[in-house]
């Protein structure tokens, strides 16, 4: 592999574990980069899932303050995230290569415009979760729905998953923000791993990649934890929307 592609991945593993933890949509930063160094859309799908694993380690281990006492949420989020993902690898195996192509510029798209509305989603939400009433120490049942339905989109395809999966736990837990973020890197984690057992066994995997991604997502996942808390978000938001409408638009267009 070219030093310059080398550099780029690694490059793309870091900000992919920064976003990842404090967004959560980290594959926006990763995933056009891998398609930018010639790695088809599957098997660059399938590396990055591999390669994030360690940022959402990093990430989730980072906000490990928050979860204190959130154990039952956090097996919660963790086996529904898991088993859809499960689901959503299998099915990125199942379909033909071409019908991946044709939804991925949709995919990137639609992650984009999630990002770039999520302030306004969040202000919404927290005006509803003021006025709900607490909800125990369990996830309810439309909540443990929407963990599994997101884990199958982490599994196929992932970008944005933790974006959706924030704005439902905010709705329906009366809860601060962060500790709905610590929940949503333990989800996305969860859907990493168990789609990587899946590709890992089935997949065309590019262990390079993987292991350059890994290399700077660990790092990027502990940087996202430590100063994700403390800047504004509006920068990475920013960032990943132009970046997301841009490789989107580019490949809805060639």
């Amino acid at each position: 592999m070219p030093l310059l592609d080398v550099l780029a991945v690694l490059g793309a593993g870091l900000g992919a574990g920064i976003v990842l933890t404090a967004v959560g949509a980290g594959s926006l930063i990763s995933f056009p980069i891998l398609l930018g160094v010639g790695l088809p859309p599957v098997v660059a799908n399938v590396s990055n899932c591999l390669g994030l694993v360690a940022g959402g380690a990093t990430g989730s281990w980072g906000y490990r303050h928050e979860l204190v006492g959130q154990g039952t949420r956090v097996r919660q989020v963790a086996a529904t995230s898991a088993v859809g993902a499960l689901g959503g690898a299998a099915l990125l195996l199942v379909l033909p290569p071409g019908a991946f192509e044709a939804v991925v510029p949709v995919l990137v798209l639609t992650a984009a415009v999630l990002i770039g509305v999520q302030p306004l989603v969040s202000r919404w939400l927290r005006h509803r979760r003021a006025e709900a009433p607490p909800t125990g120490g369990s996830l309810s049942v439309p909540l443990l729905g929407a963990s599994t339905v997101m884990g199958v989109y982490g599994g196929y395809f992932g970008a944005a998953q933790g974006v959706v999966l924030v704005a439902f736990l905010a709705l329906g837990l009366d809860e601060p923000m962060q500790l709905v973020n610590g929940l949503k890197n333990v989800a996305v984690l969860s859907a990493n791993v168990a789609g990587s057992l899946v590709f890992i066994v089935a997949a065309p995997v590019d262990w390079p990649v993987v292991g350059l991604l890994t290399a700077g997502s660990l790092v990027g996942g502990w940087i996202g934890a430590r100063v994700g808390r403390r800047l504004p978000a509006w920068v990475f938001r920013t960032l990943v929307v132009v970046m997301g409408l841009t490789v989107g638009l580019r490949l809805l267009l060639t």
